[in-house]
């Protein structure tokens, strides 16, 4: 496979259908769902490691029927936060997969509102599919690790070390996993195909190409990845300084402070984050759906046809 055609193409389509950067934010939604869950359990104290007097009193004032509505509005707020992240991080998905196969295929133009409604036309079969190929990754690892722990226990520990390969092998086993429903949602979008089929096509497409798929994911998850972090995440540290500063002052003005002036800098750092999400995002994903189109494309034999009887071939005499 011409990997510098993929590299080189996948920048070209993005660069000229900049809606495709749109809906690599919206890919990018699910991704930054599932980390959203950072330790914030703040001190504002005297440094005695205690929870500061009008804190308490305040909740100790509160009803708790006030404390049970209080719960259950962030519960549904969480909720409706992570159904928001799955309609459009699916819909970002299927947009990028369909866009790249209307750009290679000779489009001039793509609309948002035409490559939305694939999103939506497609976003049962593909969510279906991840959540099934998740699903199943997950119960595969609950059954290795579950006995593994049990076992640990019994044998006081000594089973730990059978573990070790086990952890070992997790991570190439996890990023075969993700190259083959990567391949799974581009199969699925581009040949039209139901959930089942579409898994075996990618696990197919993956398996009979290898060495293909190693190179490319080298290529994206270890180039375009570490690049991408280092751009995103290199004003993410200038942004938490001023609260890294206000914590190693360990006094209740400068954490307060520092904190305030981190949530005003992330404020205006946050469209460029999303931004440059969404650039990588569309990226990689046009990436790997040219990576499938180029890999499954069907060689087109030119026929020679035997050529006709000329006319200005004098026909020998009888």
């Amino acid at each position: 496979m011409d990997f510098g055609y993929v590299i080189r193409r996948a920048w070209e389509i993005i660069w000229k259908f900049k809606v495709l950067w749109i809906f690599g934010i919206l890919a990018s939604c699910g991704q930054a769902g599932s980390s959203s869950g950072s330790n914030s359990s703040v001190q504002f104290s005297g440094g005695d490691g205690n929870v500061s007097p009008q804190i308490e009193l305040f909740f100790n004032r509160l009803d708790p029927a006030i404390i049970t509505l209080l719960i259950g509005i962030a519960i549904v707020v969480v909720l409706v936060i992570i159904v928001l992240a799955i309609l459009l991080g699916t819909v970002g998905r299927v947009g990028l997969i369909r866009g790249t196969m209307k750009a290679e295929q000779g489009a001039e133009r793509l609309t948002f509102g035409e490559l939305w409604r694939d999103g939506l036309s497609y976003f049962w079969r593909v969510f279906g599919l991840n959540i099934l190929f998740w699903v199943i990754i997950l119960l595969i690892i609950l059954a290795i690790f579950i006995p593994g722990v049990v076992l640990t226990v019994f044998t006081l520990g000594l089973f730990a070390f059978c573990l070790i390969p086990l952890v070992c092998l997790l991570v190439p086993a996890m990023w075969a996993a993700s190259v083959v429903v990567e391949q799974a949602n581009v199969a699925l979008v581009v040949e039209n195909l139901p959930v089942m089929e579409a898994i075996k096509r990618g696990w197919q497409v993956v398996r009979e190409n290898i060495g293909s798929m190693i190179v490319m994911s080298l290529i994206l998850m270890l180039g375009i990845g570490l690049i991408g972090g280092a751009i995103i995440g290199l004003p993410l540290l200038l942004v938490g300084t001023p609260a890294m500063v206000g914590f190693t002052t360990n006094t209740t003005d400068a954490i307060r402070n520092g904190l305030i002036v981190s949530g005003l800098f992330f404020v205006v750092y946050l469209p460029f984050l999303l931004l440059f999400s969404g650039i990588i995002r569309a990226y990689t994903s046009s990436a790997w759906t040219l990576t499938y189109l180029r890999l499954t494309a069907k060689p087109t034999t030119q026929l020679i046809e035997a050529p006709g009887p000329a006319d200005d071939i004098i026909p020998p005499p009888a």
